[in-house]
C-alpha cells in the first residue's frame, strides 16, 4: 500500500450514518474548531507542526514568535542553520533534533521548491521531520487539500472510544476515518475530535459521564458509570445479608 494513497476498508451505510451524527454533534458543540498552532504562512505552519512532536501546542506557540521574528522566511531559516535556530527552541522536547529538522526542511524547500512549501503528500514526505500526520496538517490547513485525516493522540483515543475504529495504529485509524467520512470533512474532523478530547473526553477521567455527546457515543462514559451501579448493587446485597444474619 502506498503511504500517499491508502487502501480504505469497506464501511456500511449504518456506520457512515452514525459517523456523520457524531460529526454533526461535534460541529454544533465546537463551531470554532480549528488548528491551534499559531501561524501566518504555510512555512510557519510546517515549522510549528514539526516542533509539535512530543510537545504541546501551547508550548510551541510560546516558542515560535521569537523564532519567526528572528528568521521570518524559509530562506532565513535555511541560512540560519540548526545552531542559530536552537536557542529559540530550548523550551521544547528534543529541541536539538527539531532545530536540525527545521533547518534542513527549509533548506530543501529553498533548493528544491523555490522557497514555497510543496502542495503534495509525496513532496512533503521527502522533507526532514515530516511524516504523514505533519503533511496532512499542512495540506489541510494551509492549502485546503484533504488528502487524509490527522491522527494524533486525541484523535486516536476518541476514534476508538466512539467506535469509529478498533485499531490503535495511527495509519489504520486514519484509514477507518477516511472510509467513514466524506473527504471534504477530513481536515475539520481532526479539529473537532481534538477539541472534544482536550476539553471533555480526556485520557484520564475527564467528564464523559456528564457530557451529552459522550453519553451517546463514548465507551468511556458507559465504563465510568458501571462501577457506580455495581457499587449500589453490592451495598444492597450486603445490607440484605446483614438483615438475614440478624
Amino acid at each position: 500500500m502506498s503511504p500517499t494513497t491508502p487502501r480504505l476498508p469497506r464501511k456500511s451505510e449504518a456506520q457512515r450514518s452514525r459517523a456523520l451524527e457524531i460529526h454533526d454533534a461535534l460541529v454544533e458543540r465546537y463551531p470554532d474548531a480549528r488548528c491551534e498552532l499559531d501561524h501566518r504562512t504555510p512555512h510557519e505552519l510546517l515549522v510549528a507542526t514539526i516542533l509539535s512532536a512530543q510537545s504541546t501546542d501551547v508550548g510551541v506557540n510560546k516558542a515560535t514568535p521569537g523564532l519567526f521574528a528572528a528568521f521570518p522566511t524559509p530562506e532565513a531559516l535555511a541560512a540560519a542553520g540548526a545552531d542559530r535556530i536552537e536557542p529559540h527552541l530550548r523550551s521544547l522536547n528534543f529541541f536539538r533534533n527539531k532545530s536540525r529538522a527545521v533547518a534542513e526542511s527549509m533548506r530543501a524547500i529553498v533548493e528544491r521548491h523555490g522557497g514555497e512549501v510543496p502542495r503534495s503528500m509525496d513532496a512533503l514526505l521527502e522533507l526532514r521531520g515530516v511524516a504523514r500526520k505533519t503533511a496532512n496538517v499542512v495540506l489541510g490547513n494551509a492549502f485546503g487539500i484533504d488528502v487524509g485525516v490527522v491522527v494524533d493522540t486525541h484523535v486516536g483515543r476518541l476514534s476508538k472510544r466512539f467506535r469509529l475504529t478498533r485499531h490503535d495504529e495511527p495509519t489504520k485509524v486514519e484509514r477507518d476515518l477516511m472510509a467513514l467520512f466524506p473527504q471534504a470533512r477530513w481536515t475539520m474532523l481532526s479539529h473537532l475530535l481534538i477539541f472534544h478530547g482536550r476539553r471533555v473526553c480526556k485520557a484520564r477521567g475527564g467528564s464523559c459521564r456528564e457530557d451529552e455527546i459522550c453519553r451517546r457515543y463514548c465507551s468511556e462514559a458507559r465504563a465510568t458509570s458501571a462501577p457506580a451501579r455495581r457499587s449500589r448493587t453490592s451495598t444492597t446485597s450486603r445490607r440484605a445479608g446483614e438483615r438475614v444474619r440478624r
